[in-house]
């Protein structure tokens, strides 16, 4: 062998050693994140699903430096959480960390700003009418977390009739901006007796009527469906189910009204996720499983 040729020789086996060293310092995640939709906008929800080798310890979320919920999916090792934003979030960057199998992953999100429509109202007298047992029942409602998922693909229209006032709609009441209102709901302009329907599977956790004091919400329902997602249904005229009850998707939960604080006859639809009304929409449309 020449002088050259072991130089060669010995360069090859120099770089191979350093192909080896990197190749064996090069991190492999175990731990697998997905995150639906990546550019996300005020008022959507963000589905997070995440893969561990290890099932017997479930992954940990922390979104904006707030622990959120985890559930396991039907499908082995694999874990989902659901992130509600809002009208009222800043735009820009958001953090999302997620740990498990013994390592943590950080992401930086861009929550993108959107345009919201304005509405200017003037209130007679100013104040809600809005009585301390429907605020306090309605409340409750919204914390309610029950780890089985009740839903299956996308959420159904819940009545007929055209959208009279989309989500997340901005209001000046006589002149004053209001700075933590937005509307927390599609409203579907309808006539008296046009028949609700469930928009996907879950229990009925809440029937409350003007009669007993729901003089804000008018006849209302409020639909659990797992894992910190819920439908709440205002203004009913008639309530065809009862506390308990579990009811199919498309299901009749009761008849379009003007119960409440209604200036006509509309279904007011609101989702919550972890207590956060979010947009319908996406729900309705590409579906958030």
């Amino acid at each position: 062998m020449t002088k050259n040729q072991g130089q060669r020789t010995k360069n090859s086996l120099i770089a191979g050693l350093i192909g080896s060293a990197i190749a064996f310092v090069e991190p492999v995640f175990a731990l697998e994140v997905r995150v639906n939709p990546e550019n996300p906008q005020l008022g959507d929800t963000i589905s997070v699903w995440m893969e561990v080798d290890n099932p017997n310890q479930p992954p940990t979320v922390m979104f904006e430096g707030e622990s959120i919920p985890i559930f396991p999916s039907n499908t082995s090792n694999w874990y989902r959480a659901l992130i509600p934003t809002t009208p009222l979030d800043n735009p820009g960057r958001v953090t999302l960390q997620v740990t498990g199998d013994g390592e943590t992953r950080n992401f930086a999100l861009g929550l993108r700003d959107r345009a919201f429509s304005t509405q200017r109202i003037t209130v007679a007298g100013g104040g809600s009418n809005a009585t301390e047992l429907e605020l306090s029942r309605v409340a409750d409602f919204k914390t309610t977390m029950t780890p089985e998922k009740f839903w299956n693909g996308p959420f159904l229209r819940p009545t007929r009739g055209r959208v009279s006032t989309v989500f997340g709609v901005r209001r000046y009441y006589n002149g004053v901006f209001a700075q933590d209102y937005y509307h927390r709901g599609v409203d579907y302009a309808a006539s008296r007796g046009t028949p609700i329907v469930a928009p996907a599977a879950g229990r009925v956790v809440l029937v409350g009527r003007e009669s007993q004091g729901f003089r804000l919400h008018g006849n209302t329902v409020g639909l659990d469906h797992g894992q910190g997602v819920l439908s709440i249904f205002l203004h009913l005229h008639q309530i065809d189910v009862r506390e308990g009850d579990f009811v199919a998707a498309g299901q009749r939960l009761g008849t379009v009204g003007a119960t409440g604080a209604s200036t006509g006859p509309h279904l007011h639809w609101g989702l919550y996720v972890l207590g956060e009304a979010v947009d319908p929409v996406p729900w309705r449309f590409q579906g958030i499983d």
